[in-house]
């Protein structure tokens, strides 16, 4: 057993989950990949967690792949590289899959799977500085595992250009194509985040998970076919327990019971 790869720290209703090999530049290996989907999983399951702020220790966030573990998966069987891409799915399922919010920290870069996980996660906010790429076509790869998060965050125009090129791109530019939401100087990066987490704990915990789960579902079907699925979505929070605090609370002109 080596050193713990990921860092889990719970502050309340918030889990700080932080990628912990500066060393490296918090790149991805197995042991990481597998350490990552733990500390997701196990929070995810949490009621007591709502807001889920992922990081990167050190000056980087997280460069992609380690190149010594895709040296290694370049001797493993069909077999074995099916395995280890499959643990690399379920990871990015995890995140998109958590009922809480996800905000993404990011500082110096984020590249690859790195990306990737800026993609997945619900909001962004990212240093001034920071750099983003998908460099993979440049190492005879491709970006396959985290390619549905880009394109439903990015849409398909630009996710050519990036994925085609493996040019890497500014702060500012992932914010205009949308892959980041908010973007300041790395020294207020901790204040920002913890404004959009502050804002996020203003939301209804069981509204939170409903939203995302309606999301996902929407932007899956065709539009004609999500109109039973809106009216029983409402209809049941309409009703539900935290729903009519939540209404009774603004009547009331008073914050609601999840809101301290």
């Amino acid at each position: 057993m080596g050193e713990a790869r990921v860092a889990l720290t719970l502050a309340g209703p918030v889990a700080h989950i932080v990628l912990a090999r500066p060393e490296a530049r918090n790149a991805f290996d197995g042991p990481m990949v597998r350490e990552l989907r733990d500390a997701f999983v196990a929070v995810s399951a949490r009621d007591d967690i709502r807001v889920i702020v992922l990081a990167g220790r050190g000056s980087v966030f997280c460069a992609g792949a380690d190149i010594e573990w895709m040296r290694a998966a370049g001797g493993f069987s069909r077999e074995e590289n099916l395995a280890d891409a499959g643990k690399l799915v379920d990871l990015y399922e995890a995140i998109d899959r958590s009922p809480k919010a996800v905000v993404a920290s990011v500082q110096g870069a984020a590249l690859g799977g790195g990306a990737g996980l800026v993609a997945v996660a619900d909001i962004a906010v990212a240093d001034e500085g920071a750099r983003f790429g998908f460099s993979e076509v440049r190492l005879g790869l491709v970006p396959s595992v985290i390619s549905p998060y880009v394109l439903r965050k990015i849409g398909t125009s630009a996710t050519r250009e990036l994925f085609l090129t493996g040019a890497h791109f500014t702060a500012a530019r992932a914010a205009a194509l949308g892959l980041v939401h908010r973007v300041v100087p790395l020294a207020e990066l901790d204040a920002a985040v913890g404004e959009r987490v502050g804002e996020l704990l203003q939301a209804g915990p069981k509204a939170l998970a409903a939203a995302k789960s309606l999301i996902r579902s929407v932007e899956a079907r065709p539009v004609e076919s999500v109109r039973q699925l809106t009216i029983e979505t409402i209809a049941e929070l309409r009703t539900s327990a935290e729903g009519q605090e939540g209404l009774k609370a603004f009547l009331e002109k008073r914050k609601p019971d999840w809101v301290k």
